[in-house]
């Protein structure tokens, strides 16, 4: 049964069901904060105005997450690409994320490649990468 403690991030769940499946056996946990170590860090390789370049510990990843949702509702994530190296302890993922930015109406697509590193069956370092002009232009354009 789905914690009800992750119903408030039901806007980024196409992005967290693509991500708990491209881990699959490797990591243990149903959900994605399940399956992010306590003391994670979640680190982005851009910059972009109210999102962190370092998210440190569960804790913090997920109030980060729940004003995501705020912003951009995503409808699916999907053209999943999985680099396996290092016996499964380094993953690297190429994937796409398709929404809607909930204040213009405005659609999102974006690219992403994220190098996961994986400690005891959870991942505990996290470095993302995406298409920053994309974001910038879905959240800046005006609504049609």
């Amino acid at each position: 049964m789905p914690n009800p403690e992750y119903a408030a991030y039901k806007a980024v769940d196409p992005y967290f069901d693509l991500i708990r499946g491209a881990l699959g056996g490797l990591v243990d946990g149903e959900h994605f904060f399940d399956i992010v170590t306590d003391d994670v860090v979640y680190e982005v390789l851009y910059n972009f105005p109210g999102w962190p370049r370092i998210i440190q510990g569960r804790p913090d990843l997920m109030a980060q997450f729940r004003g995501y949702g705020d912003n951009i509702a995503l409808q699916s994530a999907d053209k999943l690409i999985a680099h396996k190296t290092d016996d499964g302890r380094v993953v690297v993922i190429e994937y796409e994320v398709h929404g809607t930015v909930l204040a213009t109406g405005v659609k999102y697509d974006n690219r992403f490649c994220s190098i996961i590193k994986i400690e005891n069956r959870k991942i505990a370092h996290w470095r993302d990468y995406m298409d920053s002009l994309v974001a910038w232009n879905a959240l800046t354009a005006l609504a049609r």
